[in-house]
């Protein structure tokens, strides 16, 4: 098959491919499609690959879904593309893999040109122009591509070639989509977590979010959902995670959806839900009290609690009733608790934001993200770049490396904050030692000991455990001496439990108590290996 020939200037046109009733007149016994993406871990499945090929109708037959995870090596995934023989490859582009997929893509163009290379997700429906990776591709499809997929798929096998490279999505109407639950496999029910959607959309407006696009959140028709959710729920599986944006925007549908899991019920079941934190009515409170421990996760995303910052992005957010909110559900259910914030954010200075992750850690959530901005593209987040000086990398993950009020300096300073507060306060390892910890400053006390152990260690990663509480013991007597007898108490009881090995008052638990011991240099090992 010859290579498509483009314009250099990419033009974008709605699709209208053909209507469904078209028929198939090109030779469908060398027709070939490939789903593929990259995840990020194995555990995690595509919902979206299994929604193209739930609505690809007659074409079904002749695809099959790949998926592979970014640690693999681009020629490995190639070899095992080409192994199917497509004739049409399609590719699901996120944040977390464009650089990965676009060496894949890149290795393809140079192996098989005459396949047909098509790129969907939001990290090419945006700026498609500017990207190496849609200079290499046949066709991007931009938007919700549930049906523009099919139609492309059966416009190519009809050598009826579109006359443009990026085509524009028609808006999908959820009544008339298949639903891609069946396609879920039992290693995926045993092995993975199932993304599943009871709604799409988002109402609210918030800069940096691409839902933030959306007109609004269309909801399943309710009863067909849950039924594909009894079907999974038969086959075994236990684990839903819901990507609905706003779960519980709509109360009588959430009531329903979360009976039906009540009613359900049993040890192993584990529903993830991201919910509205200024949005909990009675009843839903009242449902909620009712699960029982180890059930359900909930991801608030409060992102900043200053409104300035917030008129600034565009967010509607009840700051109080989010606070009592978050409050009531740790005291009163037994929902693991997920809470976002966003630093890097226009307008927001490390003053604002040490002020939201203290009035953030009052409310006691088990985990708080400590998320950096991101510029993901097509996000109305741009429109502050030059008033607020934002400067975003310009490699992925897109993160910002400096505004007007933070500079580069205090911009690594938080990040790793983040990074230490993922491994303390949000591992679960150090529940007992945490408030001692962090006394009455949270985030001023929490960054001088990550500033500390950084200047000890020059080491965001790869710290084993161990190695943790003894730099959390050497921290505390180093910065805070009259809180390390009291926090030395809370630190056995969270070692203890931790189930490592040594003793406890074996540990280097002073500064300069014991020198660690130094290993041979493995410079000449494999060089001596040879030699022996």
């Amino acid at each position: 098959m010859a290579i498509q020939q483009f314009d250099n200037e990419l033009t974008i046109l709605r699709t209208n491919l053909s209507e469904d009733n078209t028929p198939i007149t090109g030779d469908l016994s060398s027709a070939k499609i490939v789903l593929a993406t990259l995840n990020s871990k194995y555990i995690h499945s595509s919902l979206g690959l299994r929604y193209l090929y739930a609505n690809l109708k007659e074409l079904q037959p002749y695809c099959e879904v790949k998926e592979f995870v970014i640690q693999t090596r681009p020629l490995d995934i190639v070899e095992q593309i080409l192994a199917s023989k497509p004739t049409i490859v399609g590719f699901g582009v996120y944040i977390w893999n464009i650089i990965e997929t676009t060496n894949v893509v890149s290795l393809l163009k140079v192996i098989a040109p005459e396949v047909i290379i098509v790129l969907g997700g939001p990290e090419v429906s945006y700026e498609s122009e500017t990207q190496a990776i849609v200079q290499d591709a046949d066709y991007v499809l931009t938007g919700e591509a549930d049906i523009s997929f099919y139609e492309l798929s059966k416009a190519i096998i009809n050598n009826d070639l579109p006359k443009t490279k990026v085509i524009k999505s028609s808006p999908v109407d959820l009544k008339t989509l298949s639903m891609p639950y069946q396609y879920y496999s039992d290693e995926d029910l045993k092995n993975r977590l199932l993304y599943v959607e009871a709604s799409r959309g988002c109402p609210f407006k918030c800069e940096f979010c691409l839902s933030s696009l959306d007109t609004k959140s269309n909801p399943y028709a309710l009863t067909p959902f849950l039924e594909q959710m009894e079907t999974l729920y038969q086959r075994g599986a236990r684990n839903f995670k819901f990507i609905d944006r706003t779960f519980n925007l709509d109360i009588k549908t959430s009531l329903q959806i979360m009976q039906f899991f009540l009613d359900r019920m049993t040890d192993d079941l584990y529903l993830h839900f991201e919910v509205v934190p200024d949005h909990l009515p009675r009843k839903l409170k009242e449902m909620l009290a009712l699960f029982p421990e180890n059930t359900l996760q909930f991801e608030i995303g409060i992102q900043t609690f200053d409104q300035t910052v917030q008129t600034n992005i565009s967010r509607k957010q009840n700051n109080d009733k989010s606070k009592e909110n978050l409050i009531w559900l740790k005291e009163n259910t037994t929902a693991h608790i997920h809470a976002d914030l966003i630093f890097g954010l226009p307008g927001e200075t490390l003053e604002t934001f040490k002020d939201s992750f203290d009035q953030l850690y009052a409310c006691k959530p088990h985990e708080i993200q400590m998320g950096i901005l991101k510029r993901l593209k097509g996000s109305p987040i741009i429109r502050h770049t030059e008033n607020f000086d934002l400067r975003f990398n310009p490699l992925p993950p897109f993160n910002i490396l400096s505004t007007d009020r933070v500079d580069f300096a205090t911009m690594q300073l938080v990040n790793r904050f983040a990074r230490y507060w993922d491994m303390i306060g949000n591992s679960g390892r150090f529940k007992h030692t945490l408030d001692y910890l962090l006394a009455d400053k949270p985030f001023d006390n929490f960054m001088a000991m990550g500033n500390w152990i950084f200047e000890q260690t020059g080491q965001t990663h790869k710290i084993n455990l161990k190695r943790l509480f003894e730099l959390i013991s050497q921290a505390v007597i180093s910065l805070f001496p009259t809180q390390h007898d009291i926090v030395l108490q809370q630190l056995e009881r969270d070692y203890i439990a931790s189930g490592l090995k040594s003793i406890f008052n074996t540990l280097n638990l002073y500064p300069g108590q014991r020198k660690q011991s130094v290993k041979p240099s493995k410079l000449l090992q494999r060089q001596k290996q040879h030699m022996s």
